[in-house]
């Protein structure tokens, strides 16, 4: 994004465009993209000038069934080699870890592995396990970021205590994660205030990871980038669970920094996406609209678009009485 200085039109260095579309897009298909998707998927975001691409998973094989779950909910270094080689490009590579599904130990050291960055998962619930992880991946060598999950079913003082006890861990990015995709730009303004109070005081820089149930995906993005946020998640054309993402292709041609290119963006939707609205259904809809303007888990959403039920007054109803 550019800021006018004076005469001066200045790049924002601090802004990251980071992709999401293989790790939250695999909700949608259980990770069993193809070598083929995902190759190419690599090669768009290197072409296009994506400065992060998280690649999947690192949950542990112990914990969930690969009979289950396509290789992307694993990354085992071997596959995400198979793609990316040693990565001798200016694009890094991340991984995210489920507090609860991921074990610590069974994180490589940096020195053998291409990956860059460690994301974390966590319910508020679970943040000593996640500072566990925060401090194991440091040790090892990675950059982490901590995505602290349905913050807007906390209370203020509640998430500033999360927020201060992470001050003290050597975490890079805290996340505003709006894992259900209710809110509203208002909130992510004063959500962008509180957390960035917070990690400029300790050299931390924030994220947003944004859905959108209610369409705000892309307005909320912009929201928390201008007021401060640095870490910006995007998937292509929206692809991620249910309701979807902040579309890549929004952000770039927002940002106009000549950095980043649309073109091979446009090309891998027109090869790849096109064909797989055919098979995957995500974006929006009335059940993940309901549950994020009630401020719900998308649960019910997720049942009701499963098994195709469009008896939407009595999903309504059923939402309101719960």
């Amino acid at each position: 994004m550019f800021e006018k200085k004076g005469s001066i039109l200045t790049v924002r260095e601090d802004i990251k465009v980071f992709d999401c579309t293989i790790r939250d897009g695999g909700l949608v298909n259980n990770f069993h993209f193809t070598d083929e998707f995902v190759k190419a998927h690599y090669d768009t975001c290197v072409a296009a000038g994506i400065d992060y691409m998280e690649i999947g998973k690192n949950n542990s094989p112990t914990l969930q069934s690969p009979d289950d779950f396509g290789k992307w909910n694993f990354c085992k270094e071997e596959d995400i080699r198979s793609i990316v080689g040693e990565n001798d490009t200016n694009m890094k590579i991340a991984v995210m870890s489920d507090i609860g599904r991921t074990v610590a130990s069974e994180l490589l050291p940096k020195s053998e592995s291409v990956v860059d960055m460690v994301r974390i998962a966590t319910y508020i619930h679970q943040i000593p396990a996640a500072i566990e992880l925060i401090n194991e991946a440091h040790a090892k060598g990675y950059e982490t970021t901590v995505n602290i999950m349905a913050i807007s079913k906390s209370f203020d003082d509640e998430l500033d205590e999360v927020l201060a006890a992470l001050s003290k861990t050597p975490v890079d990015v805290i996340y505003i994660a709006d894992s259900f995709g209710s809110f509203y730009p208002e909130q992510i303004n004063k959500l962008t205030e509180k957390y960035l109070k917070v990690a400029e005081s300790v050299g931390k820089k924030i994220g947003i990871h944004a859905h959108n149930n209610m369409q705000l995906a892309y307005a909320n993005t912009i929201e928390a980038m201008t007021y401060g946020t640095s870490f910006l998640d995007v998937t292509i054309s929206g692809l991620g669970r249910g309701a979807g993402n902040c579309p890549m292709e929004l952000l770039i041609g927002f940002l106009k920094n000549p950095k980043f290119k649309m073109m091979p963006i446009l090309k891998f939707i027109e090869e790849f996406i096109v064909p797989l609205e055919k098979e995957l259904d995500w974006g929006y809809s009335i059940p993940y609209m309901l549950t994020g303007q009630l401020n719900e888990h998308p649960r019910t959403a997720m049942k009701a678009r499963d098994e195709n039920d469009t008896e939407y007054r009595e999903l309504y109803r059923n939402l309101l009485n719960e």
